[in-house]
């Protein structure tokens, strides 16, 4: 098949050589630097619906979505009139606002699972600070994650398993302290004999257990339900903390996450920036008995001046009430199933291994065959496949993520006509890969 004519990229090449003086690797945030995949990265000048258009003018239809919180697209009108509204009268204070509390209420009067919440400017600050709050909770010191969950850039949580079933961390950057990693208990996805055997060996010391209950920072690693629901169970039983790390899925899978979808109540959840339309947010939450160990209430530290930031909790209101709207998630998921489904149709009619895989408005390009992947090991590390997909793509004025193992996103802004092009540029390059 004859392949289309790379897109020209004169400007953004200069803006990345550039930026490379001011930059480590030239980028803020390392996956940006498109080390994953072929060429430099473009660099976006503009936003609207479903589209960016890049500093040469190139146009996309963009499925990374600033990695997801813009779930209304870019630039949607509401969010856009509410954020004008309020940098009108100031962008920060360091002081309570009206605003907290209209986000808060928005929150706490749909979601079930938690009953009071603490406003934060990242999700990395909220898992950390969620952590912190286990601990001084429970007065015990150890964390139990997963193998292929990804939770910010947290010290304790950079960490990879050691050798054996039941592992204590080791590091996984430079930088983190042994004796931080050491305090981290690392398991398998998906194996239950491996997790009952931590809870009997480590649970007198355990604080909590962190999982992502849609794993999408690693591929799209959807769990069984009864894996998380067993993990309930031995939270329950050994007087664990069980965190929810819902900074993807939070807001995207349901109004109130997985939690939600798969009817299973965390002691602790942890939400990201899709609070705020793609301004600089995040959140943690439990219920008031926890909640009431955080300063002031209580003896566990966390602060931050921009928590809470007006223009942030504006845009959040925004997007929020938009998604709280009757109907909002059925209609994305079904949106995301007619893209998904015409893909994995073609794939299968032509014998090619891969798939879309998909839960709500949230899918991963999965080149390992058929085989439905429950943990990180599992994954092809050869991420060819991706790279030809990532630059044809682009080629084809589609836009994603920089990386194979991160997932994409529907929006609302997403046409089935918008979807229907994508599919058919990505039917295109499949035949490239396979025929």
């Amino acid at each position: 098949m004859q392949t289309s004519t790379d897109i020209s990229r004169k400007t953004s090449e200069e803006l990345f050589e550039k930026s490379k003086t001011y930059f480590p690797g030239g980028v803020n945030s390392p996956v940006r630097a498109f080390k994953s995949v072929d060429g430099n990265p473009l660099f976006i000048k503009k936003g609207d619906g479903c589209r960016i258009w890049d500093e040469d003018n190139n146009e996309f239809i963009d499925f990374c979505c600033s990695w997801g919180p813009l779930i209304l697209g870019h630039n949607h009108p509401e969010v856009f009139k509410k954020v004008v509204e309020t940098m009108q009268n100031g962008a920060s204070f360091g002081a309570p606002t009206r605003l907290e509390n209209e986000l808060a209420e928005l929150i706490l009067n749909r979601n079930p699972f938690i009953e009071k919440i603490r406003f934060v400017s990242s999700g990395t600050e909220a898992v950390m600070s969620a952590l912190r709050l286990a601990r001084g909770y429970t007065g015990k010191n150890k964390v139990l994650k997963f193998e292929g969950c990804y939770h910010g850039h947290v010290d304790a949580l950079l960490v990879k398993a050691g050798s054996g079933l039941v592992t204590f961390g080791e590091s996984s950057s430079a930088g983190v302290p042994e004796a931080f990693a050491n305090q981290t208990l690392v398991l398998p996805l998906n194996d239950e004999a491996a997790l009952r055997e931590c809870f009997k060996e480590h649970h007198a010391d355990m604080a909590c257990v962190i999982i992502e209950p849609i794993p999408a920072n690693n591929g799209l690693l959807l769990q069984e339900k009864h894996f998380l629901q067993l993990l309930r169970e031995l939270c329950t039983e050994y007087n664990v903390l069980l965190i929810f790390d819902e900074v993807i899925s939070g807001f995207r899978v349901a109004f109130s996450g997985a939690a939600e979808l798969y009817g299973i109540t965390p002691d602790m959840v942890t939400y990201g920036k899709i609070i705020g339309g793609g301004l600089p947010v995040g959140a943690y939450g439990a219920s008031k008995e926890i909640m009431g160990k955080v300063s002031p209430d209580g003896p566990v530290y966390q602060a931050g001046t921009l928590s809470g930031n007006p223009v942030a909790m504006a845009a959040g209101i925004a997007q929020l009430t938009e998604c709280s709207k009757p109907g909002f998630y059925e209609t994305l998921a079904e949106k995301t199933n007619h893209f998904t489904s015409r893909i994995n149709n073609y794939a299968n009619e032509k014998n090619y291994p891969f798939e879309l895989v998909s839960i709500g408005s949230i899918f991963w390009l999965s080149f390992n065959g058929k085989k439905r992947i429950h943990s990180a090991e599992e994954i092809d590390p050869n991420m060819n496949g991706f790279r030809i997909m990532h630059r044809e793509l682009l080629n084809r004025g589609v836009y994603l993520g920089p990386s194979g193992y991160e997932v994409g996103f529907v929006s609302e802004a997403h046409s089935l006509n918008d979807l229907d092009m994508a599919a058919k540029a990505m039917e295109e390059v499949l035949d490239m890969i396979y025929g």
